[in-house]
Parts: structure tokens; C-alpha cells; sequence
């Protein structure tokens, strides 16, 4: 691992510290003092050292049980990282009140609860996954299956359908009274274009919509092995009432999830058309690589977010609000050396949360955030 000292010359020599600058000198004065003082802050923000030969699992705030799973899996009984973060998100998968994964999810406009998931394993650098798959519960071991017996990555709809039934999977229901009630309620008060953000529905009262415009969620989970291997595993119901067909970052590889054996693991949650076109994931573990902190990693992604969010705002004035993006979005990483960090696009100090379990056990702990309100 890089010292301090040798990151900080990197940084200030190749112009990657947290500066107004990295936003082409757009960002207001206030903005770059909060960017100056999370650069102060970020080591003793929300990182830790775990010791080595620990197991570790990060994940997003609602993967508080699927990350003590993975690092149960992979203690006790040697389960290769993917595989532990796989069978950690699949009790999220399985929860109905979980309504941005699995049963339970959200629906698309027509009423069809479509999945997207895909998993990546590090020792092998391969990776599987599965877009718009109905009907099955675990889409993110569908995208294990994938990996593991094809030479495919990528399977989406009606053949990810039939891949899974020949697998073994099982058929289910996975539209809830709960989440059918929500998509009613949409249905009834749409507006007439709908489509465009930031997505001016009527929605109804309920904890998940977060005062979203419109809600999407995920899990993401990562996971580092004792022997120093990594793995991980995104998978979602996607964005709420979304046009059927509509794949978000989820399944796609480097922009939902990425991971290098040599160097670390990421993923992301919130607006999958941002972490799309930033490429998020994958750039999170190459900042890791040329020595960035996973905090640091994750909030140059999110810098990269927000100064492409402004040049688009020409076309999509929507997306840009107050001099920062209109849209959550969060990231998530590990290091080999065990680092790990989560930083998000905006909130109010301590509203995002990301979950981690390692030799101290699972607990929640504060994201860094880029633009705090």
C-alpha cells in the first residue's frame, strides 16, 4: 500500500486531489471549501483497516444481514468471494419488503417485475449476468450460473428465462400486493409524458421513496476473501415503473460492479444511466490502483459524475440543480489490503449509510458525501 505521503504527491502532481479544479473551475466557492474539507476528513471518515486474513463484505445500507452472510460463508466454510456475495444479496433478493430487489421489487409501467443482476469473480476475471429476467427470485445466481458454465457474460430476457428454468431455478410470482398497490397508485397519477427526468409522477406515500423523484435501489455487495481473493455481486429491480426493456448499470460490467484480483472491488447504487456513462465502477478500482483510498476512488468517480451531469445539462437542464447533479447516486469499494470506503452525490450529513462486516462485525457506517445539504 502507498504511504500518505506518496499518495498525496501522486495526487497533487497529476491534479487528482478533491479541487474546484477537477470540475473545470465550475463549482462554487462553497462547494470547493466542502470539497477541500472532505480531502481533510476522508481518513477518518467512514474507512478502516481490517487486519489481514479477515474476511470483509461491503454493501449498501440495506445489505446489513447479506454482508455478515458473505463474511459468514467465507469464514467458516471457504466459499470463494463471489460466490459468499451472491449468497449474501439472495436474502435481500428474497425479502418482500425490499422493494428494489428481487420479490417484492417495483414494477416496470406495465406492471412486470423484470431483474437485472450480474456477479464477477476476481481470481478468474470472469464475470456473468442477467438483464430484464422475470419470474426468477435470484437473478444474481442465475449470473453465477452464467460465469460459471458459459462462455457467455451477458443473457437478458426471454433466453436468461430459459437459461435459468434449464438450471433449475424455479418460476415465482414476484409482484407483491405491497408493490402492486404502489404501481396502481403511479398508474392512476402519472403525468401524460413521463418519461423525461426528473420524472414528475404523483407517488405515493411510502419509506422507500426516500423524497426521490422516482425510486430505484439496488444491492451491491463486495466481498475479499482471507486468502486475499476478491469478488462481487450487483443486483436490483431497477428503476420504478420504468419502460419495459430498460437495463440499468446493474448488469453491466465496469459500470455497476467491477473487480481486479490485483487491486480491489467496487460497485454502485442510485442512477444507473450516470454510473453507465461514467463507466463508475471500473474507474473507482483503477483510482484504487494508481493509489487512491477506496473513499478517494469513489469520490473522484462521483467528481467525474457531476462534471459530466453539468456539460449535459445543455440537453437535460433536469439533471443539473443548485450547481450539483439532481440524482443520488453511491459507490462502494475495497481494496486488496482490506481498506475499504463509500462515498455518495449528495445529503444531509449522515443520511447515507453503507453496510460492512469484518472482524468487528456487521454495523452501518456513515458514506462521505460530495455535496453535503
Amino acid at each position: 500500500m502507498a504511504s500518505d505521503t506518496t499518495r498525496r504527491d501522486f495526487l497533487r502532481q497529476t491534479g487528482l486531489g478533491l479541487t474546484a479544479a477537477t470540475l473545470g473551475g465550475s463549482l462554487t466557492a462553497a462547494s470547493a471549501q466542502q470539497l477541500q474539507a472532505t480531502q481533510q476528513s476522508i481518513r477518518a471518515a467512514s474507512s478502516g483497516l481490517s487486519q489481514p486474513g479477515h474476511p470483509i463484505a461491503i454493501s449498501s445500507a440495506n445489505g446489513l444481514a447479506a454482508v455478515a452472510e458473505a463474511v459468514r460463508l467465507m469464514k467458516e466454510s471457504q466459499v470463494r468471494a463471489v460466490s459468499a456475495a451472491v449468497r449474501g444479496v439472495a436474502i435481500v433478493e428474497a425479502d418482500p419488503d425490499d422493494l428494489s430487489v428481487g420479490l417484492g421489487g417495483l414494477p416496470d409501467e406495465s406492471g412486470e417485475v423484470t431483474l437485472d443482476a450480474a456477479c464477477m469473480d476476481g481470481p478468474s476475471h470472469n464475470a456473468g449476468s442477467v438483464g430484464c429476467l422475470k419470474r426468477i427470485m435470484h437473478p444474481a445466481a442465475v449470473a453465477e450460473r452464467v460465469m460459471d458454465r458459459t462462455d457467455h457474460i451477458n443473457l437478458v430476457g426471454v433466453g436468461a428465462l430459459a437459461f435459468a428454468k434449464e438450471q433449475g431455478f424455479e418460476e415465482a410470482d414476484l409482484l407483491t400486493d405491497r408493490a402492486k398497490g404502489i404501481w396502481e397508485k403511479w398508474l392512476k397519477n402519472r403525468e401524460p409524458d413521463d418519461r423525461l427526468w426528473p420524472l414528475n409522477d404523483t407517488l405515493p406515500a411510502d419509506p422507500i421513496l426516500q423524497g426521490e423523484p422516482r425510486p430505484w435501489g439496488t444491492i451491491h455487495c463486495s466481498a475479499l476473501a482471507p486468502d486475499g481473493t476478491l469478488g462481487c455481486c450487483t443486483t436490483t429491480s431497477g428503476l420504478a415503473f420504468k419502460i419495459p426493456g430498460r437495463i440499468g448499470d446493474s448488469p453491466l460490467i465496469g459500470c455497476g460492479l467491477y473487480c481486479d484480483n490485483s487491486v480491489g472491488s467496487a460497485g454502485a447504487t442510485g442512477r444507473g444511466e450516470a454510473a453507465i456513462l461514467s463507466g463508475g465502477s471500473w474507474l473507482v478500482v483503477e483510482r484504487m490502483r494508481a493509489g487512491d483510498t477506496p473513499t478517494e476512488a469513489c469520490l473522484y468517480a462521483l467528481r467525474r459524475v457531476a462534471e459530466q451531469t453539468e456539460r449535459s445539462a445543455k440537453w437535460q437542464p433536469a439533471l443539473w440543480k443548485d450547481g450539483q447533479p439532481n440524482f443520488g447516486l453511491t459507490f462502494y469499494a475495497v481494496r486488496k489490503d482490506g481498506l475499504y470506503g463509500s462515498a455518495s452525490m449528495r445529503g444531509a450529513k449522515g443520511s447515507r449509510k453503507f453496510a460492512i462486516c469484518d472482524e468487528k462485525g456487521a454495523r452501518l457506517e456513515p458514506c462521505t458525501l460530495l455535496f453535503e445539504s
